[in-house]
């Protein structure tokens, strides 16, 4: 696999059309010659029929044809609620054919990239759409991240254009004159902002210059469509270019396990930002008609309101909004009699809190599913059997995925031995982008490595134990840091926890826990130690425990392990 490092990249004349990172072998030797063709001409050019791009369009897999199937089927019903706005999917499809057109109009060429900093409102998939019709590349933006990491995503990825939030002014003011690349910047909202450097006008002003016509432009399957940052927990973020292919099987697939109808109504909480809520449920809801209703940032009160209101079939929150939720006081009164699916990810529940969350919601499955960016989560989906006898599990492989374990020389290992999780599928990711030897690294003996640590039951089932770089070895055992936060979780005290190694002379490093606990709790650190003691072997119990207010975490709710690391080994 090969990429253009950025140094050189950026010393390149502009006028040459930006390459998204893809391997070699992926480009034939027909579809160089097609696309070289393809990118040289206009956008009026490019709509004038074309055997090649005839075939292109027959054939093609097109994350933009998603919203283009599903427009045709169920025109008129509502495919986007934002509070007081309904949008039908006929509205959706058109607005992203506009503003494919305007994307276009503005000079921009196949790959090039589009970044959106926005919450979870509609434009953030319009924008989505427009770019995935017209051969561009979505950037959606970490909001969690600060503006130093923010501001190198934007310069790593050499966007074009900006689109932003006008709720987000203060924030990203100060972004354009920081890069070179950027062209124009796109204010959604009625205020353009002319006083920001680079504002070019609003977002509306921008989608109403564009035509309604369906866009005729070439895309190729492993062509990307989105570019999302890692959260950037111990080095600067990682950006990961995934395919219009992986993307579309990501969506097929989840579609399938978790059972989207046209009569789904999907509650979207969590960001749109990120590849779970967008890839594992926005998309799929989307692909199938069901209705995709929008909050902005998490309030259990407003969560249960709207699941009432709307009646929210699936439900996507993390561990601790359910803990919220449950503690909620207008909970008792609500109807959730709706809600058929509820998933979590991210983070364990304690068996307790399952139970809890089953008798809130008992119409519905409560299944974890696991992934990561680089392969378009999901990889993993509970079973609705294994909801009540394998709860700790990640479940088993979706679809599409292929899912083994390997030691540390490349060896496949059977049912029951511990190794790291390898993948396979056409829903991994091109590559990172500018960064050519971690990329080669994830694709070594020919799986993709996650970097997390599990073993695989007979029935396929696989039992996560830990991220790779989190195995706590003290005193030479292994012990998986998840484990012991389910242990402590176990306790009626403990709202959350964490559990960590931290360099120890005796015993190499030491398991220090963390947790959170309810308000006015009995218990401290002595009955905390003894509650594990009670439970776990010897050397898996917490030689300390920690008691904090709340805990570091990325802007999708994981706690970020190597900052709480930091603090516990502070004497």
């Amino acid at each position: 696999m090969a990429q253009d490092s950025l140094r050189s990249r950026r010393n390149n004349a502009r006028s040459a059309p930006h390459r998204a990172y893809r391997p070699d072998t992926l480009r034939c030797a027909d579809r160089r010659a097609f696309r070289m063709s393809s990118e040289s001409r206009s956008p009026e050019a490019a709509a004038t029929s074309s055997p090649a791009l005839d075939r292109n369009m027959i054939e093609r897999v097109c994350a933009g044809d998603i919203l283009i199937r599903s427009a045709q089927r169920y025109a008129q019903r509502p495919a986007i609620i934002d509070g007081d706005r309904v949008i039908s999917y006929r509205q959706l499809d058109d607005r992203a054919n506009r503003l494919g057109q305007a994307l276009l109009a503005l000079g921009l060429t196949s790959q090039d990239v589009v970044a959106v900093m926005a919450r979870n409102i509609p434009e953030l998939l319009i924008t989505y759409f427009a770019c995935a019709k017209a051969g561009l590349i979505c950037a959606p933006l970490n909001l969690a991240l600060n503006g130093e990491d923010i501001t190198y995503c934007l310069s790593d990825s050499r966007a074009r254009v900006l689109i932003v939030d006008s709720a987000l002014v203060t924030a990203a003011q100060a972004l354009p004159a920081q890069l070179p690349d950027l062209r124009h910047v796109y204010w959604i909202g009625s205020d353009a902002h002319m006083e920001v450097a680079k504002s070019a006008g609003t977002f509306d002003a921008l989608v109403a210059s564009g035509t309604i016509e369906e866009l005729q432009v070439p895309v190729h399957d492993r062509d990307a469509v989105q570019l999302l940052y890692t959260s950037g927990t111990t080095a600067s973020p990682k950006g990961v270019l995934t395919s219009h292919l992986a993307v579309t099987i990501t969506a097929l697939s989840t579609a399938l396990v978790q059972k989207f109808t046209p009569e789904s109504n999907l509650l979207c909480i969590l960001p749109l930002f990120h590849c779970a809520q967008l890839n594992a449920a926005t998309l799929p809801a989307l692909m199938t008609g069901a209705c995709v209703v929008l909050t902005q940032g998490f309030d259990a009160g407003k969560v249960g309101e709207l699941i009432e209101q709307h009646r929210i079939s699936m439900v996507f929150m993390l561990p601790m909004m359910y803990g919220a939720l449950l503690a909620e006081p207008s909970t008792a009164k609500r109807d959730f009699s709706c809600v058929t699916r509820a998933m979590y990810a991210m983070a364990p529940m304690s068996q307790e809190r399952l139970e809890a969350v089953h008798a809130l919601l008992p119409h519905a499955d409560v299944v974890l599913g696991s992934g990561q960016t680089e392969f378009t989560p999901p990889t993993c989906f509970q079973l609705p059997e294994q909801q009540w006898d394998k709860a700790a599990s990640w479940g088993v492989a979706t679809p599409m995925t292929r899912i083994a374990i390997m030691d540390d020389d490349g060896n496949l290992l059977p049912p029951g031995e511990t190794g790291e999780i390898v993948y396979r599928g056409p829903q991994v990711m091109n590559g990172y982008l500018n960064l050519p030897a971690p990329t080669a690294e994830s694709f070594r003996h020919g799986w993709f490595h996650s970097g997390d640590i599990a073993w695989m039951d007979e029935e396929g089932v696989v039992w996560f134990c830990d991220r790779k770089k989190d195995m706590i070895k003290t005193g030479g055992e292994n012990v998986a840091s998840i484990e012991v936060e389910r242990c402590l979780l176990a306790h009626p005290d403990v709202v959350d926890a964490a559990v960590v190694g931290v360099p120890h002379e005796h015993w190499g490093e030491a398991v220090v826990a963390a947790v959170v606990l309810v308000a006015d709790a009995l218990a401290d650190e002595a009955a905390l130690i003894e509650h594990c003691r009670q439970r776990l072997s010897s050397f898996k119990v917490p030689k300390t425990v920690h008691v904090l207010p709340e805990f570091p975490r990325t802007g999708t709710g994981k706690i970020q392990k190597h900052i709480l690391r930091e603090k516990l080994h502070k004497p």
